[in-house]
């Protein structure tokens, strides 16, 4: 452990867990990821080893197989596995969402049924609300889904599914009633189908993965569902589920803004590992270049960003996991974090001089990645839009 990014308050069995991540992505993912990244090839190993570790079950509770542990202790796990590479945090958060999703409001046979195969791994799984024609304005989503005799009939076309090809089931967010009805009018979906590309079965065709800037490793497909026939039980929550679709992603957005904070906590902090020791070992004119005043400053300015965005996720994570609402705190650790990792990543890779621009070096990979952290689970200005009306709400003077 390092000084910075510690959290305080930690029982034993947290510690334990996240000594035996860090060690766990010392050991098998750091050295591996670079080669991975660049051939663009799925962890298959490091993925087992998560599942051995127990990952895959982190937030599932204790009576359908899980861990059940803490928003707060999940983070600091993604933040250690970003810490490796990003694209594990990927590979286990739309998993974990669709967990989350189920543990809130599922009914207790959908729970029943499929916590304990998503605890082990067995079945993965992935969530969706984007489309090609919207991001996020989900208000605007066109996908449907209709009653008939039998259950559901779904016609959808959805982007940027991670994890979508190796998912054996998938929250979709469809529109179950006419557009007027506007956020009412949505449901979600649990959409279980066959892992696979192409045509998977049941009118649903999964595209080849999406060629893409960083975030290599872990698919990012299209999904098109045509006619697809769903039993009546499939909507989350069962009927009274039917309409609320859209507010139980938001629940589970929610979530992901802490996941996704942890992410920009953990490639920072990688970031500032590697400069920090680049800068002790690169010498000009005579000294180490961490001994110019330059790099000094701007080494302390990346430790306090490292410092700053840690604090803020764990806030962030404490909050729900007290019970209490935490768009706020949500929306200002998503932004802080992923703007600081941005600005940690581009300062080390200054500090590597044209070696940062090497595939050789592993700061390179960072850079790819770290964009990807700005746009995801919301964009910046949609984090300053939340805050923004939150804030508004709490010091409103009307």
């Amino acid at each position: 452990m390092t000084r910075l990014a510690q959290t305080e308050g930690l029982d034993d069995e947290q510690r334990d867990v996240l000594r035996t991540v860090r060690s766990f992505v010392d050991r098998e993912v750091i050295p591996h990821a670079s080669a991975l990244e660049h051939a663009d090839e799925f962890p298959a190993d490091i993925v087992d080893g998560m599942r051995e570790l127990g990952l895959f079950g982190l937030r599932v509770p204790e009576a359908y197989g899980g861990l059940g542990v803490s928003l707060l202790t999940y983070a600091l796990v993604v933040e250690e596995l970003s810490r490796g590479w990003m694209s594990l945090s990927g590979i286990l958060n739309t998993h974990f969402i669709v967990a989350y999703l189920l543990s809130q409001h599922g009914t207790e046979a959908q729970r029943q049924r499929l916590l304990p195969r998503l605890a082990t791994g067995e079945v993965r799984g992935a969530f969706s609300m984007s489309e090609p024609d919207c991001g996020s304005d989900v208000a605007a989503i066109t996908s449907r889904a209709e009653r008939d005799a039998d259950g559901w009939v779904m016609n959808a076309r959805k982007m940027w599914l991670t994890n979508g090809a190796r998912a054996g089931v998938v929250a979709v967010l469809v529109r179950t009633s006419p557009p007027d009805a506007g956020h009412r009018g949505m449901t979600t979906f649990l959409l279980e189908k066959e892992p696979g590309f192409g045509d998977v079965g049941n009118g649903i065709t999964v595209s080849a993965p999406i060629p893409k800037l960083g975030y290599k490793g872990v698919e990012t497909v299209e999904l098109v569902v045509d006619g697809a026939r769903l039993p009546a039980d499939s909507v989350i929550g069962g009927d009274e589920g039917v309409g609320s679709g859209f507010f139980q992603m938001m629940d589970g957005i929610e979530v992901g803004r802490v996941n996704v904070a942890a992410r920009g906590c953990g490639v920072a902090l990688r970031a500032f590992e590697l400069a920090i020791a680049y800068a002790q070992q690169r010498r000009t004119f005579g000294k180490p270049i961490a001994q110019h005043q330059a790099i000094s400053f701007a080494l302390a300015e990346m430790g306090t960003k490292v410092e700053a965005a840690h604090q803020m996720m764990v806030k962030a994570a404490k909050a729900k996991d007290a019970g209490r609402r935490n768009d706020l705190e949500a929306g200002m650790a998503k932004y802080l974090a992923a703007e600081y990792a941005k600005e940690v990543v581009e300062a080390s890779l200054r500090i590597h001089g044209g070696y940062g621009y090497s595939q050789e070096y592993e700061i390179e990979r960072l850079y790819r990645d770290v964009p990807l952290l700005l746009i995801g689970e919301g964009t910046a200005e949609i984090q300053k839009m939340i805050i923004g009306r939150r804030l508004l709400e709490d010091y409103s003077i009307g």
